[in-house]
């Protein structure tokens, strides 16, 4: 990029998707059927330790900015909480990769979910094109019917009649199709210009919803039931090298029954074939996209990332849930299908989930195996919330085929990573904006070979908070006490050690602290007050504070 040939820079492409754990897809140990990822990762390499941020809106404002969520306005969720840094909305302290690479010429494309802006239905400054993107087809909210989605949009406009009048449209596909599209498009148009593309995929978030040739294909691959099935996937990351065999198995959640003592068997099986053919969908998508970028003789120079956004999701859908919370207030379902038949909502074991008229999640048993071998999920900053695959494959700049990283890194590592390699400038200023410097480190060091050192990692998620710093993770689960694990030998968080080392708590408490006081992140009490006076929670939060 120094000498202004732009011809030469790689393309961007990064692939999020959406609540899926650790270990589903078959790279990582999966039973699910993955196989374009796997060659993606054959080809490339593979990461044990990548981690997000445990959350779906904050995942998404750290990868996209290279900053930690509080910094970016998104605290929490779009729903606004209050002050700054939980506004709920992209702020202007911030730049996106998109308005980066823009500076360096690039055209940039965004085919998928956005989730960063509180404003849901009208464009403002905080939505996609208003934040460095040439194109946008997606949706503005952060979840909703696979088959008629709230907030479809092209540019800024609405354009959920498409999917109205559509009786073939699926929200993976059309990603999937768009974003083919879209490679498609700037080869013919931009020959000579490199692109971003950011390419956020639903599957596999709740509700169920796929293909019945899909969920075929898995009948039966889960009878053996979570528990063989954990240790089943524990063997083969051991065996792959993603997993140390010293690393011992988490227990089974402790609210969950051993397998031979599950109720409803057959919904609760179909729960995890629905959940398996989400992905699959994705990955037959995923497939589509390297191919257009072969047919267009752009794989070569493109850089790809593919990682998921949190961890498994645990949450419940009761079926005690109405309509006018996941409809009128929160806008993540629709009352009726296309055909008008009422969608029915919540986890009933008499109801078959897959289908447009249902709206239900795979719950904690399933998400506990989707976790393998850790402990806790999404919204939790134990290895089980934060752990994500992560594959990069890019033929022109990485030379080892099928290697393995094992040091540690997370979100804002990808913007620093995007600057390195295509030779852009972080900005200071921004449309006459200050911004915040970047807060990650780039990973170029280890496309050539293993490394080690990477300062300190933090989080902080609803009060759901960790620091590392080298082999060590201090991690709290609101409102619990400290931990401390040493992630060398014991990664699965299963040995305390806080005890033992209370000088090393102290320490890396303060270097926490002083952390949380320069990113802006407020006590969970005060937000909980907050939350309180604008009235109440989303259920799925209510259900977490019983």
């Amino acid at each position: 990029m120094a000498n202004g040939k732009t011809s030469d820079s790689p393309n961007i492409l990064i692939i999020l998707n959406d609540d899926m754990g650790f270990s589903d897809i078959g790279c990582y140990g999966g039973e699910i059927q993955t196989p374009n990822l796997d060659r993606l990762a054959a080809n490339g390499l593979r990461y044990s330790q990548f981690y997000n941020t445990a959350r779906c809106s904050p995942s998404r404002a750290s990868l996209l900015t290279g900053l930690h969520p509080h910094q970016t306005g998104i605290g929490i969720l779009t729903y606004s909480n209050g002050p700054e840094g939980y506004a709920g909305n992209l702020n202007k302290s911030c730049v996106t990769v998109a308005e980066v690479l823009k500076q360096n010429k690039y055209k940039t494309y965004l085919s998928g979910k956005w989730h960063i802006s509180s404003s849901l239905t009208e464009p403002t400054d905080a939505w996609p094109l208003q934040r460095g993107f040439d194109y946008f087809f997606g949706t503005i909210i952060g979840a909703g019917s696979f088959y008629h989605p709230n907030t479809l949009t092209r540019g800024n406009d609405n354009i959920e009649h498409e999917a109205e009048n559509d009786p073939s449209f699926f929200y993976t596909d059309a990603i999937s199709d768009q974003a083919v599209a879209y490679i498609r498009q700037h080869k013919q148009t931009n020959p000579d210009t490199p692109f971003f593309q950011y390419v956020a995929y639903t599957a596999p978030h709740w509700p169920l919803h796929a293909h019945d040739e899909d969920i075929a294909k898995y009948k039966g691959r889960f009878d053996a039931g979570w528990d063989t099935l954990r240790e089943q996937r524990l063997k083969r990351l051991v065996d792959d090298g993603i997993i140390h065999p010293n690393w011992q198995l988490t227990d089974r959640d402790p609210t969950q029954p051993p397998w031979t003592e599950a109720e409803h068997r057959e919904w609760t099986l179909r729960c995890m074939e629905v959940y398996a053919a989400q992905i699959d969908r994705m990955d037959q998508g995923i497939g589509r996209i390297v191919a257009a970028l072969e047919e267009t003789g752009q794989l070569d120079n493109t850089l790809l990332i593919f990682l998921s956004d949190n961890g498994a999701c645990a949450e419940d859908i009761p079926q005690g849930v109405t309509a006018r919370e996941l409809v009128d207030q929160l806008m993540i379902a629709k009352a009726k299908t296309r055909k008008g038949e009422p969608v029915r909502l919540g986890n009933d074991p008499s109801l078959m989930p897959g289908g447009e008229d249902t709206y239900q999640s795979y719950g904690t048993a399933w998400a506990n195996l989707s976790n393998t071998p850790f402990r806790l999920y999404k919204h939790w900053i134990h290895e089980g919330g934060i752990a994500t695959p992560f594959i990069v494959h890019w033929p022109r700049g990485i030379k080892e085929r099928g290697g393995l990283r094992h040091n540690p890194s997370q979100l804002p590592d990808i913007m620093a990573t995007i600057v390195d390699v295509t030779g852009a400038t972080y900005p200071r200023e921004y449309n006459g904006n200050t911004i915040l410097p970047c807060e990650g480190e780039s990973l170029v060091p280890s496309f050539a070979s293993a490394y080690g050192g990477r300062g300190p990692l933090f989080w902080e998620h609803e009060g759901n908070a960790a620091v590392r710093i080298g082999k060590w993770k201090l991690v709290r689960k609101y409102p619990g006490p400290w931990e401390l694990y040493d992630m060398e030998t014991d990664r699965t968080e299963m040995h305390d050690l806080a005890a033992q080392h209370p000088d090393r708590v102290r320490d890396m408490s303060e270097q926490y602290q002083a952390w949380v006081k320069r990113c802006g992140v407020i006590p969970r009490e005060k937000i909980l007050e907050l939350m309180k006076a604008e009235g109440g929670t989303a259920f799925w939060e209510e259900e977490k504070q019983k």
